[in-house]
């Protein structure tokens, strides 16, 4: 395919999969179930953060981490008590444990109280115009109070060469604004422009098969090389083609 034959293809499907039937089967429907803005952004954010492996397991996790935080998640953050952390113990999903879980509740206690909460301080602050730097400096941040080591592995770090497939997951769910219904499109503070894609083993391999990445690793060299192409296709919306790439990857076995 040229590239005028592999932008119809793509656009294609996108339209195929970005509208609201693809919530029915995605963790994107867990925050969907909120209309307050920051219930919807920690929702999302903590659904992200657990989102690998079988896609039902992921939701019912999520929805059940939802149900520790009395399905108000943004109060529950805000206003717990050291008390009401006593529920939340017998937590699991893979590696993320009710340990994790606890310090994820307190540290985003944490942002939203000293930096404004998750929009500011996921905010590009250089002339970058990637959220490379920008993720590094939240997770620093993010553990800057006292922590257990395990936890951290469950924030990337773009510096140290992650593909932060989740949190970049997350950072398309906040600010994606298409009209489409499935991205919420709630940070006006970012840009579309500066997203990039979420770059997984379904993505990888079809963008691959594309001709759109080259390096083997799904790592950040492989996400600036993917991003860097997908920009030519939709400068101002690229990562809308990652409705495409998984589309094709996991519905359509491509």
């Amino acid at each position: 395919m040229n590239k005028k034959e592999l932008k119809e293809f793509l656009d294609e499907k996108v339209i195929l999969y970005n509208n609201p039937k693809f919530i029915e089967s995605d963790p994107i429907q867990i925050p969907h179930q909120f209309s307050k803005k920051e219930d919807i952004e920690i929702a999302a954010f903590l659904t992200a953060t657990i989102s690998w492996g079988n896609r039902k397991m992921i939701i019912k996790n999520a929805f059940k981490m939802m149900e520790l935080l009395d399905n108000s998640p943004h109060d529950f953050i805000t206003n717990h008590q050291e008390n009401d952390l006593n529920s939340i113990t017998n937590f699991v999903h893979r590696t993320f444990n009710s340990i994790d879980l606890l310090q994820f509740i307190k540290s985003l206690h944490h942002i939203y109280k000293n930096y404004d909460g998750l929009e500011k301080a996921l905010l590009i602050k250089d002339s970058s115009k990637n959220y490379q730097t920008a993720i590094h400096d939240f997770k620093k941040a993010f553990f800057e109070i006292e922590h257990q080591q395990r936890t951290q592995k469950h924030v990337s770090d773009p510096l140290k060469n992650s593909a932060a497939k989740r949190i970049n997951m997350f950072l398309r769910w906040m600010v994606r604004n298409d009209n489409k219904g499935v991205d919420f499109g709630i940070w006006h503070s970012h840009k579309p422009a500066n997203l990039s894609c979420p770059l997984d083993v379904h993505s990888g391999n079809v963008a691959r098969k594309l001709n759109l990445l080259s390096i083997k690793q799904n790592d950040w060299k492989a996400l600036f090389e993917l991003d860097t192409n997908l920009r030519k296709l939709d400068k101002n919306d690229p990562v809308k083609y990652d409705f495409a790439l998984f589309g094709l990857g996991v519905f359509e076995k491509f």
